[in-house]
C-alpha cells in the first residue's frame, strides 16, 4: 500500500534535528517516524508528510523532499509549503491548514496514496478537508486532546479569552471533533485513554468511547536497536562522560528525563526528592535538559515556556540545599539516552515520569527496556502498561507519594529491572505496532470513503463556553 502520515508540524529529517527537544516537537514526532520506518521495513510505500520551513533558524526542514538512511527506496519525508516560510507555532498555523492540503494533493494529483494516518490535531484536521477534497480515507491518533489540556491548566469563563489567545482551543477542539466524526477508526495507546480523553464532555456527539467499531487500541513501541540492555558504540565514551559529571559519587540515582513542559511535572520528583532525607542519603538526583550544559547559568537562553518550568526548579533545588545532590545532563541523541540509561541501570537507578497525567508513556518503557526501574504516573496509560507489576505507580500530585513510589523503586531494582524488560519485549515494539496499523487500514479500505460535504464547524468556542459555564 501508499501510506501517508499527517503531520504538519514540521519536525522530521534524516538527523531528527531538535527531536523531541521543542514542545511542538514531542513524543509524536518520534510515534511517527518509528511507525512509518516499521511499516516500510514491512514492504509498504510510506510517505511523512509536513510543513516546510525556509527560516534560518531551522535550515534542516527546508527541502521539499527529504529521506533517513536506509528507508531512501520507499520512505520520504514530505515538506510543504503554508504560512509562509517562517517557522510558527503549532498554535498559529489553524489558518493555513487549507493551503496545506491543497499543497499535498496538488504534488500528488491523479496518483493519490491508499490511505492517511492523520496525527494530533492538525493532522486530524487536514485528513478531514483531505477526505472531503479527494476521498481519501483515515486513521486518527490524536496522541493528546484539547480538552484535557483545557482542564488542566483551569481554563474558566473568566481567562478562557486569554486562553483562547495563547492556545487556540476553539479551532483544536473543533478540529478534534471533525477528527472523531470522520476517520474511519481512532487509534489509542491505551483503553484508557479511549474511555478517559475520548469521553469527554467536549467530545459529545463526535464519538461514542462505548462504539468498540470506531476505535482501535494500538500501543507504541520501542526501538529495540537503540534502547536496549546491550552496550553500543558510544557506551565507552558516555560512561566516562557520566563518570565526570557524577563528581566521585557512586550508586543509585534517580533519572528523569522529558522536556521542559509544566504537565511532565518535573518539580514534583524534585521536590520529592528534596523533602525525603531517605532519598537524598540513597540516590542522586540526575535531570536530562538537552540544549544547555548549565543551567543556572545558561536557562536565559531557552524559550519562554521552558523558562517558567526551569526557573521553580532550580529555585527548588537551590532553597532546598540540594544543589550538590542533583546533576544535569546535556544529551543531544537517543543513542547517547540509552547509553545513559544503561550506565544509571549498572548502578541500580530508576527512572521517574510523574506527569499529571500521561496519554501513553513511551520514556519509561524506553528507559526499563535499557535496565532502569520505573516509576510512572498513576493517571493515564502507565496503568496498563505497569498492569503486572513490572513498574511502580505513583500520585504526581502527592509529593510524599512520589518519594514512597522513588524509595520502593530503589529498594526494589533487580526484580522491577527483570519485570520491566520482559514486558517492553513482549509487548512494546513498533513492529508490532506497525502490523496492528495496517490490521485497521487492510479493514478500513474495503469501504470506499465518502467525500464528506465542507467541514462544518470550524469553531467550537461557544461550546466551550457552555461547558464552562455548566459544566
Amino acid at each position: 500500500m501508499h501510506i501517508i502520515f499527517l503531520n504538519p508540524q514540521g519536525n522530521f529529517d534524516a538527523a531528527d534535528s531538535h527531536l523531541a527537544e521543542h514542545p511542538d516537537f514531542g513524543g509524536q514526532l518520534v510515534y511517527v517516524k518509528e511507525v512509518a520506518q516499521a511499516m516500510a521495513a514491512l514492504g509498504h510505500r510510506v510517505d511523512i508528510v509536513t510543513r516546510r520551513i525556509e527560516d534560518p533558524a531551522w535550515p534542516e526542514f527546508a527541502a521539499g523532499v527529504d529521506a533517513y538512511p536506509g528507508f531512501e527506496d520507499n520512505l520520504r519525508i514530505l515538506r510543504f509549503p503554508c504560512g509562509g516560510p517562517g517557522f510558527l507555532d503549532k498554535e498559529r498555523l489553524w489558518p493555513h491548514m487549507g493551503e496545506f492540503v491543497d499543497n499535498v494533493l496538488g504534488f500528488y494529483g491523479d496518483g493519490l496514496p491508499d490511505f492517511a494516518t492523520a496525527h494530533y490535531a492538525d493532522g486530524g484536521y487536514c485528513a478531514v478537508l483531505a477526505r472531503h477534497r479527494a476521498g481519501i480515507g483515515f486513521t486518527f491518533t490524536g496522541h493528546s486532546l484539547g480538552a484535557q489540556k483545557l482542564d488542566k491548566l483551569g481554563t474558566s469563563l473568566a481567562n478562557m479569552d486569554d486562553m483562547e489567545t495563547r492556545f487556540r482551543f476553539s479551532r483544536r477542539i473543533a478540529a478534534e471533533r471533525l477528527s472523531m466524526a470522520r476517520a474511519a477508526r481512532i487509534i489509542t495507546s491505551t483503553g484508557q485513554e479511549r474511555q478517559e480523553q475520548y469521553g469527554h464532555a467536549l467530545y459529545a456527539g463526535a464519538v461514542d468511547p462505548a462504539d468498540e467499531a470506531r476505535f482501535a487500541v494500538i500501543p507504541p513501541g520501542v526501538n529495540g536497536h537503540v534502547f536496549t540492555t546491550e552496550a553500543g558504540d558510544r557506551d565507552g565514551a558516555v560512561r566516562d562522560a557520566l563518570d565526570a559529571a557524577m563528581g566521585g559519587r557512586a550508586g543509585q540515582a534517580i533519572v528523569v528525563s522529558s522536556r521542559l513542559d509544566e504537565k511532565k511535572n518535573i518539580i514534583g520528583v524534585v521536590r520529592a526528592y528534596a523533602g525525603s532525607q531517605a532519598l537524598r542519603e540513597r540516590a542522586a538526583l540526575v535531570l536530562c535538559v538537552r540544549g544547555i550544559d548549565d543551567p543556572y547559568a545558561e536557562v536565559g537562553t531557552l524559550a519562554g515556556p521552558e523558562q517558567e518550568v526551569l526557573k521553580p526548579i532550580l529555585a527548588a533545588i537551590t532553597g532546598a540545599g540540594v544543589r550538590d545532590e542533583v546533576r544535569f545532563l546535556n544529551i543531544p541523541s537517543q543513542g547517547q539516552l540509552a547509553a545513559t540509561y544503561r550506565y544509571f541501570a549498572g548502578r541500580g537507578s530508576v527512572f521517574a515520569l510523574t506527569s499529571f497525567y500521561e496519554p501513553f508513556g513511551l520514556a519509561p518503557i524506553e528507559a526499563a527496556a535499557c535496565g532502569l526501574a520505573p516509576v510512572a504516573t498513576q493517571y493515564g496509560g502507565p496503568t496498563e502498561i505497569f498492569a503486572d507489576g513490572s513498574g511502580v505507580l505513583v500520585d504526581p500530585f502527592d509529593v510524599d507519594d512520589i518519594a514512597r513510589g522513588l524509595l520502593r523503586a530503589l529498594d526494589d531494582h533487580a526484580g522491577l529491572s527483570a519485570k520491566a524488560i520482559r514486558r517492553v519485549r513482549d509487548t512494546y515494539t513498533w513492529q508490532r505496532t506497525a502490523e496492528a496499523y495496517l490490521a485497521v487500514i487492510e479493514a478500513a479500505r474495503k469501504d470506499a470513503p465518502a467525500r464528506w460535504d465542507a467541514p462544518p464547524e470550524p469553531d467550537a468556542g461557544a461550546r466551550i463556553r457552555d461547558y464552562l459555564a455548566n459544566g
